[in-house]
């Protein structure tokens, strides 16, 4: 016998020893042996006295499993190829029936599928698996690392750069000769042309000198479009052959031709031109060359064609070979040869995950793996700018599978209007009183059914399965791999205590990890991925557009449903905010990561189990390291409810359509008793279009968390007027956030691909190419941001984009607070650190909202403006200004001095009104305010202008004055004050009334009449409880001024809220504008009360400033901090040294030439060290090069320094450097500095870099701090 053959038996034995140690369920000697054959008719009941090991696959109609009856899979082992299958329509386990697969201290080797059958259209058809009261589920299959991320970039096509694709139907029809320059040795596009040399011969003399000015080695491709020989010249032509083409002489009337060169190389030219016949049948010249380069091959595809009438131009270049070695974080050796994966995307369209099936790699370590066809799409494995922005891989096939059996495509009633599949899966279901459940390293695919009820796993009003409930072993779903499925993933119903861990959610219909009732709490969520979560047809908040606007069955009479009762699709739907999120990615949705939604009161089978409004006060479980990217909208949202009532007529959406709630946590849910923060600790959120985070309600603060390339990073809103949560604020501290980062994304994946305004490349954007990306939008208040780093914004106009990394909320209606606060701000390559917006540009609407007009900013220590305590305000505001405002254009504001706060201005009667409001000091520059509200006659409009203290000021109006004010001094202090005058007909008569009004619970509790007085220097002098009126201009004066302190964030006093009513009677109807009549008579000359402080200057480097660490949540990370100074010969005799240090080593005392160093980029260790005299021996340079390329392994960080001088004889080892990250200029002048990190491996990380300067303008340095991949 062979020693292999030895060796598989071997093998065998010991799987057979494993499998039979004790914990094994299979092995138990009262089980007795079952193959009971395959019978579809056949009603199987097992009960007691029955105890079965199932041997092989069988089929039923039904199992029933009850009454102490057991049914035990027996485990073949890992090496047998014979699968049990066991199928059947239902199978359910009873009261003290038991199922077994493994055990969890004895994991299942074999292979063992479920599989649920039938049709929805059958009678008495469920396709689930029930465990019921009593019922034991034991399921436990390999363990298997769940999902990981990746620690290297995995380029589209396995190119450094990505694949590129063009087509002129897509890009613009140009007619005559296209021309597309390559780079050799990454395949990335250079240049492209176009040249219309069928209109004259200007054209194809300029063709010609476009050909000539390109460097020797790249690769040139030529294609017709339409006709382009007509005008081809004669200098055209010669260029043309030189570069190889012997068919372009040939070149006739509208013939395709396509062309493939490297210039300076004519034997590496391949061409193809075909006859032309007519639009309609003259077909395709069609080539495909294949270049060799240090990453492996490519193939380049050039086409011309006339085909349907229309001529058409492509190009493609993609890599050729049809496997890839990715690199992982995690030992994943537990994966195998056949298994699938998926990884996820790393850019704004989900729909860039991709499938692969693993393939046999010898070679690879036990954090790689090989990845069987082309990769399609970038997908970003970098921690970059400090922040982990490292795509996650999943594992999807498990030895244990769960699945249903579907039709070849839909049919019958499986909304076939918006399914092209059947969607109808089987499903597992487990309820209340079960005696043991505990599932891992299970499979589920082509599981669940748009059925409410039926979904993958689902634990349907268990209550509690924790110790809580009795269970001395807590329940836990852990390492599932649940995928392709037709209704969510795990679903939590009146259930409490699960733990749900280590689980992969990927390409499902409807909420992910669904938590239902808005009554489920203490569940733990851990480290679980979900990737590409669609819309189903559920419930209102499952559906996309379409479906919400079709679906109208259940709403009330003809109501056609708007698109917000809907647009909530969302992979973690949290429906009571006390259950725990930590270590979770959301890697794509149609609309929402994760979404914290609060039920007014609990819904469903569950209504009534809490009080009324107990979810949305209840603070928040643990939320920590989890991540959000690549959803259609947000991020992490924390908003909103929903409809907890029946549709009627006054409210006719849907059951459970999305509508308003309001975030505010208190201890026991009590709002007399102490506010509880609710912490965002570790949120990492990228490439999300819409916002990167947006969260409304009470306390809710962010601590070390990263927003990177979202549309909007960070937005925070208490409410319209005073804050939902009284004396609440919303608070980031110790985060970054990064505009346009170096995951710049993949152009064929991309809705929306444009440049950068950071660096001039091509990337994905957000919305459109002229969208506002903003980091920090700043809305309601009070907001608070500290020690905070804001990277890579810029203002675009030359792509008509005004982006910036403090903005404000587009066309906004509401209230911006003085209170808003920025303190400890950082700027790291920021081009635009405020922007206000205004009505000429893009995506800022009219610009004339009240929020817009009354946008503000507070910069408590200068970080952000250079002048502390110091105010960002809009240029048009005239009620914030003085003569000390620091114009800045750049922003489209101004930076004040002053004192700052609000008047809430409430007005009944009527409450149309347009209020006009000027300060005595800018007469001629008043602010006119709409209100934000739409009410009946009887409601109230409300104007929040930001007011200057100590000023005075007067109101007007374009009709007659409301017959009921209410003034509210908003963020006003004791003793704070202004005057005001408000317009009204001569004749009014008045009464006024000071009050003081308790907001929770309500009450006034000071209620006192405010006395009229005969003069105005009466009301100037007093205590704010007196007013005048003045006939002769028709202005009410009042002195509005604070008489108690305010308490920490509130926007009232500790004593409540101050106000003051003004109850008019008018007989006249006269529009009550007085400005005519106040002005001159009060216009005063402008001032400042607090002069600017001096400037201290934009440091971007401030001490004390920005996030203090990296956002980086990995425990196992390891960096290698580089420093690289190169001197040339001027440098040296400075003083300067040339040498590389390595984390705190020194490298130096190398002789003139280039020193190079390889470090394993795994482990940080040093492999190998040499140094050339590129100078001084000719054949230093070849040498260097055969260095780099065949010494060198792959994976390898490549430090290069250059002394004294380095560039006489540098020629092939240029282009090795090129090889592993250097971009032109490489070639130093004489005597110059050159230092550079490159990497030596398939693709191109961020950081590499590089310095070259000219002698005399060194040394060249570089500090930088590389992740390593280990």
């Amino acid at each position: 016998m062979s020693t292999l053959t030895w060796a598989v038996v071997l093998l065998g034995l010991l799987t057979t020893v494993l499998s039979q140690s004790p914990g094994c369920p299979d092995v138990d000697s009262t089980l007795t042996p079952w193959n009971p054959g395959h019978d579809p008719t056949a009603q199987v009941v097992v009960g007691r006295g029955q105890n079965y090991l199932l041997q092989s696959s069988a089929t039923f109609y039904s199992l029933d499993i009850r009454n102490g009856g057991r049914v035990v899979f027996a485990d073949l082992g890992p090496t047998s190829d014979v699968e049990i299958v066991l199928r059947s329509r239902e199978i359910v386990v009873g009261t003290d029936g038991e199922f077994h697969i493994g055990s969890e201290s004895c994991p299942y080797q074999g292979k063992a599928t479920v599989s649920l059958y039938g049709r929805k259209d059958d009678q008495k058809n469920t396709k689930q698996f029930l465990v019921m009261s009593g019922g034991t589920l034991e399921i436990h299959g390999k363990p298997k690392l769940a999902w990981t991320q990746l620690t290297q970039t995995v380029p589209a096509g396995g190119m450094p750069k990505g694949t590129y694709a063009w087509d002129s139907t897509k890009s613009g029809w140009n007619r005559g000769m296209h021309v597309h320059v390559i780079d050799e040795i990454s395949g990335a596009l250079v240049d492209w042309q176009s040249f219309d040399t069928y209109l004259d011969e200007e054209n194809s003399r300029s063709l010609a000198s476009f050909i000539d000015q390109i460097p020797p080695g790249k690769i040139v491709t030529l294609q017709t479009l339409d006709e382009g020989s007509r005008q081809l010249e004669a200098t055209a032509l010669d260029k043309i052959r030189a570069l190889g083409s012997v068919e372009v002489d040939a070149l006739a009337h509208r013939q395709p031709w396509a062309f493939v060169g490297v210039k300076g190389d004519p034997s590496a030219a391949v061409e193809r031109r075909i006859p032309y016949v007519d639009t309609q049948s003259t077909g395709t010249a069609s080539i495909t060359a294949t270049h060799r380069a240090f990453f492996g091959s490519y193939d380049i595809t050039v086409t011309s064609e006339w085909s349907g009438g229309r001529p058409r131009c492509t190009l493609s270049v993609d890599g050729a070979a049809g496997e890839y070695v990715i690199n992982l974080k995690d030992d994943v050796s537990s994966w195998e040869a056949g298994d699938h994966i998926v990884l996820a995307s790393t850019d704004y369209n989900m729909e860039q995950a991709e499938e692969f099936q693993l393939l046999p790699c010898a070679e690879c370590s036990r954090n790689q793996v090989k990845i069987s066809g082309q990769v399609k799409y970038t997908h970003f494995g970098e921690i970059s700018d400090e922040v982990d922005l490292r795509g996650e891989v999943g594992l999807l096939t498990r030895n244990i599978r769960f699945q249903g059996e579907v039709q070849d495509s839909c049919y019958g009633d499986n909304y076939c209007q918006f399914f092209d599949y059947d969607t109808y899966g089987g499903h597992v279901k487990i309820l209340q009183r079960f005696k043991n459940v505990h599932l891992s390293g299970i499979e589920f695919t082509r599981m669940g059914q748009q059925v409410l009820g039926a979904y993958p796993v689902h634990f349907h009003l268990a209550g509690d399965v924790d110790e809580v409930g009795g269970y001395t072993r807590p329940t836990y779903v852990r390492e599932l791999s649940i995928h392709h499925c037709f209704s969510r993933c795990v679903t939590i119903h009146g259930t409490h205590g699960l733990l749900v861990q280590d689980t992969v959610g990927y390409d499902t219909l409807g909420h992910c990890y669904f938590i239902e009732d808005g009554v489920e709490q203490r569940n733990v969520l851990d480290h679980n991925l979900g990737l590409v979560t669609r819309a189903g047809t559920l419930l209102p908040t499952d559906r996309d557009d379409n479906m919400c606007r079709s679906m109208r069955d259940a709403v009330y009479g003809d109501y056609v449903p708007s698109t917000s009762d809907c647009r909530a699709v969302t992979t973690f739907w949290i429906a009571h905010p006390n259950n725990v999120l930590t270590n979770n990615a959301a890697a794509g949705s149609l609309h929402t990561g994760i979404w914290y939604i609060f039920h007014r009161e609990p819904t469903g089978p569950s209504e009534g189990t809490l009080p009324r409004l107990q979810a949305e006060r209840t603070p928040l479980g643990r939320f920590y390291n989890n991540r959000a990217h690549s959803n259609g909208v947000d991020g992490l949202m924390i908003d909103d409810g929903v409809k907890t009532t029946q549709p009627s007529a006054n409210a006719p959406e849907e059951y459970l359509s999305r509508t308003g709630a309001r975030y505010k946590p208190h201890q026991n849910a009590d709002l007399l008793q102490p506010r509880v923060p609710a912490m965002i600790e570790g949120l990492i959120a990228f490439k999300n279009n819409d916002q990167g985070a947006w969260v409304r309600g009470g306390d809710i603060w962010f601590d070390k968390c990263a927003f990177v390339d979202n549309g909007k990073g960070l937005t925070m809103a208490s409410e319209g007027t005073f804050p939902n949560d009284v004396g609440s604020s919303q608070q980031v501290w110790n985060s970054i956030f990064i505009g346009e980062s170096e995951n710049v994304g993949t152009a064929s994946g991309s809705s929306v691909w444009g440049m950068g305004g950071v660096k001039a490349v091509g990337r994905s954007l957000p919305f459109s190419t002229n969208f506002p990306m903003r980091g920090l939008e700043v809305y309601d208040g009070p907001v608070l941001a500290e020690s905070c780093t804001f990277k890579k914004y810029a203002t675009a106009p030359e792509y008509n984009r005004w982006s910036g990394a403090i903005g404000y909320l587009l066309s906004n209606n509401w209230q911006t607070s003085p209170k808003n606060n920025l303190t400890g701000i950082k700027f790291e390559n920021v081009q635009s650190r405020v922007f206000f917006g205004g009505k000429d540009l893009p995506w800022f609407g009219n610009y004339e909202k009240d929020g817009d007009k009354t946008q503000i900013m507070h910069d408590w220590d200068g970080s952000t403006t250079g002048h502390p305590d110091t105010y960002v305000v809009g240029q048009d505001n005239y009620l914030v200004r003085n003569p000390g405002c620091l114009e800045k254009p750049e922003w489209r504001g101004y930076v004040c001095s002053g004192k700052y706060a609000q008047l809430y201005i409430k007005a009944k009667q009527p409450n149309t009104l347009l209020m006009t409001m000027v300060r005595d000091e800018y007469p001629d520059r008043p602010q006119t305010l709409k209100g934000p509200l739409s009410q009946g006659p009887n409601g109230i409009q409300q104007y929040q202008p930001i007011v200057m203290l100590e000023k005075s000021y007067t109101i007007h109006w374009d009709g007659r004055a409301p017959q009921q004010i209410f003034i509210y001094p908003i963020n006003f202090n004791s003793g704070e004050w202004l005057r005001l005058g408000l317009c009204y007909p001569r004749g009014t008569i008045f009464r006024l009334t000071y009050q003081v009004e308790r907001r929770v619970p309500y009450a006034i509790v000071q209620d006192e009449e405010i006395q009229p007085v005969s003069g105005l220097n009466a009301v100037e002098g007093g205590d704010g409880k007196v007013f005048y009126f003045e006939e002769s201009t028709g202005l009410l004066f009042l002195k509005i001024r604070a008489n108690y302190d305010r308490d920490g964030h509130n926007y009232c006093s500790h004593m409540g809220c101050e106000r003051i009513i003004i109850s008019a009677t008018m007989s006249s109807n006269d529009v009550s504008n007085c400005m005519a009549a106040a002005y001159p008579k009060y216009s005063l000359t402008p001032t400042e009360t607090v002069p600017l402080p001096s400037f201290l200057g934009l440091l971007s480097d401030c001490a004390g400033c920005g996030a203090p660490e990296s956002i980086v949540y990995d425990d196992n990370l390891k960096f290698l901090e580089v420093t690289i100074q190169s001197a040339g010969w001027e440098e040296m005799q400075q003083g300067h040294r040339a040498f590389i240090e390595i984390d705190g080593v020194r490298y130096g005392g190398f002789v003139r030439g280039y020193s190079v160093i390889a470090v394993n980029a795994l482990s940080g260790t040093v492999t190998h060290q040499m140094t050339f005299d590129t100078y001084g021996q000719a054949d230093a340079d070849v040498a260097m090069a055969h260095f780099l390329r065949h010494d060198i392994p792959q994976n390898s960080i490549v430090l290069v320094a250059a002394r004294d001088e380095a560039s006489k004889y540098a020629q092939e080892c240029l282009v090795a450097l090129k090889e592993i990250g250097a971009q032109e200029p490489v070639k130093t002048d004489h005597r110059g500095n050159f230092a550079m990190v490159g990497f030596k491996g398939k693709v191109w990380p961020t950081w590499i870099q590089q310095v070259n300067l000219p002698s005399t303008q060194g040394p060249a340095q570089i500090y930088t701090k590389i992740p390593l991949m280990g």
